[in-house]
């Protein structure tokens, strides 16, 4: 639900415009105000389960969610509307850590966690694609509004089966760190607000310049205060892991070249293969499948093979996928063409998901796998923005020149981007295979998954990569 929400709009975007007088700028703010929203305050919401519990973070992100999607669907004007999409990014960034956390403490053992992260890869990895489906579905046999409203049923279905199926989980005894929260949160989005105005205003306006140097500033201010505090939102030395560093930097490549996928080919699909809203939400269905049943293969083949070959295969597959994309032009068929690279992208993701979300939170201390989390989806979340507004920027310097008819200018920015795409998964490639080595869980000894081993062993964890007994927290 959350994951399908960043997209979920794409497909109804002009019917919105049309009943609550979006300006053609201020339309892209349906998605925008969701994903600065969700991407900014995630490094609070993983804070938010480790303090008051994480079956009532997982309720309460819920709910906020919820209502969000209530009045959303019942807007009457552009800023009611935008208001409470940024409510719903407010709810997701809650959700999301707090899913992970209870995911990385709540399976005793190594076969049942990755059964646990082979479901919330696929869901995940899929969520974005089926979003455009699930639009184009209600957009065309409902109403635009339903893309809002149909959350509400399943999000009080949740709220109602929370308590039958999630316990009580220990609070870590502390305080919010509020100085920590507020300048992450500021920072990190005056950084995506930056470049997606650099996006579309250019790099040298007063505004995009505005907003990096702000930026900046609160950035440094919140290194400043995570240093000094004994309690931060995010601890550094979550960074001190090579494995995580290296999942950040993919992290950030995965989901910058899937919504960049994602807006290309949407626009080809509907400028100029002429697909309707709903085909072209079928057109990616083919990439969701694949995601999802990869996944399922990787729950089976992770505890044989580990997780290192499928982080480097699937980001190999994925960086061939974008590298096959980039041949698009105007004359390019669905069947012939882009069907193919697609599959070969969702391949790769499938491979990638799962490995990539169990090491990203393992190794870590039982009172910071909401931080971690929370640092993990944040991550991903300013990918996609970030990555998206600097391929944006290369496809319009592809295009500022094209000569011939729409179509072929379309083909020839989308094949930039996808070059764009590429060079980024590359690097992230790099990353991967000179820092991730994660090793062979020990279940019997209760490490958490891939925890690292010897020198890269986190502070506070046994030698064998176990946490110690709890004895800062308190039952609820």
């Amino acid at each position: 639900m959350v994951i399908l929400d960043a997209t979920i709009v794409n497909v109804a975007l002009p019917s919105m415009q049309t009943s609550l007088g979006f300006s053609t700028e201020n339309l892209s703010w349906v998605v925008n105000a969701y994903t600065l929203a969700f991407g900014g305050l995630l490094l609070l919401g993983g804070r938010v389960g480790d303090l008051l519990g994480r079956r009532p973070a997982f309720i309460g992100g819920v709910l906020l969610f919820t209502l969000g999607s209530l009045l959303g669907g019942l807007a009457q004007n552009s800023g009611w509307l935008l208001g409470m999409r940024v409510v719903q990014g407010a709810g997701a960034a809650i959700v999301v850590p707090t899913v992970l956390s209870l995911i990385a403490t709540g399976f005793p053992t190594e076969r049942e966690r990755n059964r646990a992260f082979a479901v919330f890869a696929g869901v995940s990895g899929a969520g974005g694609a089926i979003g455009l489906v699930a639009g184009g579905l209600l957009t065309e046999w409902a109403s635009w509004r339903w893309v809002l409203l149909v959350n509400v049923p399943i999000g009080v279905a949740l709220c109602l089966a929370a308590p039958l199926f999630i316990g009580k989980s220990p609070r870590s005894e502390g305080r919010f760190d509020f100085g920590g929260a507020i300048t992450s949160t500021g920072g990190v989005a005056l950084l995506v607000y930056g470049f997606i105005h650099a996006s579309e205003s250019g790099w040298r306006e007063a505004t995009t310049i505005g907003s990096f140097v702000g930026a900046v500033v609160l950035l440094a201010a919140f290194v400043l205060i995570e240093s000094r505090t004994s309690q931060p939102i995010i601890p550094l030395r979550l960074f001190a892991s090579r494995n995580r560093s290296g999942i950040y930097a993919l992290g950030v490549a995965m989901m910058g070249s899937l919504i960049g996928m994602f807006f290309f080919l949407t626009l080809f699909f509907q400028n100029v293969l002429a697909y309707s809203p709903l085909k072209t939400g079928m057109a990616f269905l083919p990439l969701s499948v694949s995601i999802i049943i990869v996944s399922g293969v990787m729950m089976q083949l992770i505890p044989k093979i580990g997780q290192r070959l499928p982080l480097v295969a699937g980001t190999v597959l994925i960086t061939a996928a974008l590298l096959w994309l980039s041949a698009i032009s105007a004359d390019s068929a669905y069947l012939s063409d882009l069907l193919g690279p697609m599959l070969l992208y969702g391949f790769g993701a499938g491979m990638v998901f799962m490995p990539m979300t169990m090491v990203g939170v393992s190794g870590v201390e039982m009172r910071d796998t909401g931080a971690a989390s929370g640092l993990l989806n944040a991550t991903q979340q300013m990918g996609g923005s970030l990555s998206l507004a600097v391929i944006i920027t290369v496809y319009g310097a592809a295009t500022s020149d094209a000569t011939g008819g729409a179509a072929h200018v379309l083909a020839k920015g989308a094949s930039a981007g996808f070059l764009v795409a590429a060079a980024i998964t590359i690097v992230a490639l790099a990353c991967v295979v000179l820092l991730v080595r994660p090793v062979a869980e020990d279940a019997a000894a209760g490490a958490m998954p891939g925890a690292d081993a010897g020198a890269e062993t986190e502070p506070g964890l046994t030698a064998d990569g176990s946490a110690p007994a709890p004895s800062a927290e308190k039952p609820e």
